[in-house]
């Protein structure tokens, strides 16, 4: 058997490039995207040394949409969707149009044929999927307005891209006369454009109804069913089966995109409670074919189109980064969302990708755009790339500039204000008391029982949401993160008979209990801990005792199983509660 193949090549010395580069941008305080662009670069064909193979590259590539896609829609219901088609539909329409006519205007400019204009203009008027959501999910704007809104819109892109390549061979062949060759249906059908139009949307309207009827039933009831076998590497092997089958089959059955397809398959999984299992089950795979489509993308750069056009590059940077941008930001506007709205998704919109490549290559194979419109577009997307956090950092200036922004961070000073006026308590009343640092699921049950028993105590809690809720219970709370020395001193710890640390942070635990013993040498210090090694590190920081949660549902269960329990009741609930009424 060889040990040497392109496929392995690609992958191995693709991943370890992109990974040397990665770091070092990171280094650099820069996106790691531009180390795994670079990487692309200098395993591509432009450059010596080794040349990976483009086409597994961008077949890999391919797999990093479909997974990302499909995590996506596990975050992101058909309610969501339907909320924001108001806006993403027209948006999105009127987007493409604008953008379509500025590169056709460019191609006019340069004496190409008005087909070539269009194709070019179209290519510039979809943003990356795969871009796209990394800079969402950086910022985490994923589950925004602003964010659903975005997701939207790149929704409808897609649909459009899919129509506008399966409609570009029926239109080159009658530009042509039937010069060129067609393809697929498109070519072979004879339908005319306006049959082969109403054909292609009726197949995505079958897609979507039939994941609407039949994936909706039978998608979650498949996962349930191998979730069911208590086998963990079929669930994950089931999750890829549905977000990659899914995904081939809307392609070769339906004709719509392998994202839109692996999107939909993902959005009718979101509606099982075992989605969140499902994203992170896919997550490992998701990040590394996302590497993968970045350095597929760095291939296809030729260095020479700078200095070979440099005008026409600009002005191709031009129409992707500020005349998109101005188009959403005025449609986002018209209907009436806030400025920060529209300054998201014009950052978000100000880049192109792998639509992109795939309508200048098929543009450059049917002969309706040259090489030099095709190496413009494939330029453009590597700079718009590399340029779009720059794009976001810039949309943040200006709305700072602007009154929204302005009222924005008054009403964040305020409410900055406000919590520092919440946390500067005065010391309370109580004294012989348990404190209970924590209010999650730990802290919960601790209070629970301290209550029930009629014991003094008082909760310091960081989170405004679950402070309410310690609130809601009749609890005293101290709201702060307990590392600060003026919360411990509000919560009279130097009076305090026990201290009962119920945050999992065993770094922060340590800090907290470091401090609390030099006010009080003398109270009752417990924590938690989740591996011997935090136990340790928390005894020889001052604490009485540090408990590990495994180890006390092993004794639990053997105390059980040595009294007879296991077999005559279930534990009750408040067994927990009654357990800390005696600390």
């Amino acid at each position: 058997m060889p040990h040497y193949t392109p496929l392995i090549a690609t992958i191995v010395i693709g991943l370890v490039l992109a990974f040397i580069l990665g770091v070092i941008a990171h280094r650099l305080k820069i996106s790691p995207l531009v180390g795994y662009l670079l990487a692309g670069v200098l395993v591509g064909p432009s450059t010596p040394g080794f040349v990976a193979d483009q086409g597994l590259a961008n077949e890999l590539a391919e797999i990093g949409v479909i997974l990302l896609m499909f995590g996506v829609g596990l975050h992101f219901s058909m309610k969501d969707l339907m909320s924001v088609k108001a806006i993403a539909l027209p948006g999105a329409i009127v987007q493409i149009g604008a953008a379509t006519l500025l590169g056709m205007g460019l191609g006019w400019s340069v004496g190409w044929p008005l087909v070539g204009g269009l194709v070019f203009g179209l290519a510039l008027s979809v943003a990356s999927t795969v871009v796209l959501l990394r800079a969402l999910q950086e910022r985490r704007l994923m589950d925004t307005d602003r964010g659903k809104i975005a997701v939207g819109w790149l929704i409808v892109e897609d649909l459009a891209m899919v129509l506008t390549l399966v409609l570009l061979p029926a239109l080159a062949e009658i530009l042509t006369g039937g010069a060129t060759s067609g393809s697929g249906l498109a070519g072979s059908s004879g339908f005319g454009l306006a049959g082969i139009l109403a054909l292609t949307v009726g197949k995505v309207a079958a897609f979507v109804a039939f994941m609407l009827i039949v994936g909706r039933r039978l998608i979650p009831w498949a996962l349930h069913y191998v979730a069911h076998t208590g086998s963990r590497e079929l669930f994950r092997l089931a999750v890829l089966a549905i977000a990659l089958g899914v995904a081939f089959g809307a392609a070769s059955l339906f004709g719509v995109s392998f994202a839109l397809g692996a999107f939909f398959a993902g959005m009718i999984l979101s509606e099982s409670p075992l989605s969140q299992r499902a994203a992170e089950e896919t997550l490992p795979l998701r990040d590394a074919f996302a590497v993968l489509f970045f350095v597929s993308v760095g291939m296809l750069f030729d260095p020479h189109i700078i200095m070979k056009e440099p005008l026409l590059l600009l002005g191709t940077l031009a129409i992707i980064l500020i005349g998109k941008s101005i188009a959403a930001f005025v449609i986002v506007k018209a209907f009436r969302y806030p400025t920060s709205t529209a300054l998201t998704i014009s950052a978000s919109l100000a880049q192109i990708g792998e639509f992109s490549f795939i309508l200048a290559a098929l543009g450059a194979d049917l002969g309706l755009i040259n090489e030099t419109a095709r190496d413009l577009i494939l330029a453009g997307a590597i700079l718009s790339i590399l340029i779009n956090p720059v794009m976001f950092a810039l949309a943040k200036r200006i709305y700072q500039r602007t009154g929204e922004g302005h009222r924005a961070a008054v009403r964040a000073a305020e409410a900055s204000e406000a919590a520092a006026q919440a946390r500067d308590l005065s010391p309370t009343r109580l004294s012989g008391h348990a404190v209970v640092i924590g209010y999650g699921r730990v802290g919960r049950i601790v209070a629970e029982g301290l209550r029930k028993a009629g014991r003094p105590y008082l909760v310091v809690e960081n989170g405004d949401q679950r402070a309410k809720e310690a609130i809601a219970t009749g609890a005293e709370v101290i709201v702060g993160n307990a590392v600060d020395s003026e919360v411990l001193a509000a919560a009279n710890v130097a009076g305090a008979g026990h201290l009962l640390i119920a945050v999992p942070d065993a770094f922060e635990a340590g800090q907290i209990v470091s401090k609390a013993r030099a006010l009080n040498r003398t109270m009752q210090i417990i924590a938690r801990g989740r591996t011997d090694a935090e136990v340790t590190h928390l005894v020889d920081y001052g604490a009485n005792l540090a408990i590990m949660g495994e180890r006390e549902i092993a004794l639990g269960m053997l105390g059980s199983v040595s009294n007879g329990q296991a077999e005559d009741k279930p534990a009750s609930p408040g067994a927990d509660a009654a357990a800390v009424g005696a600390v």
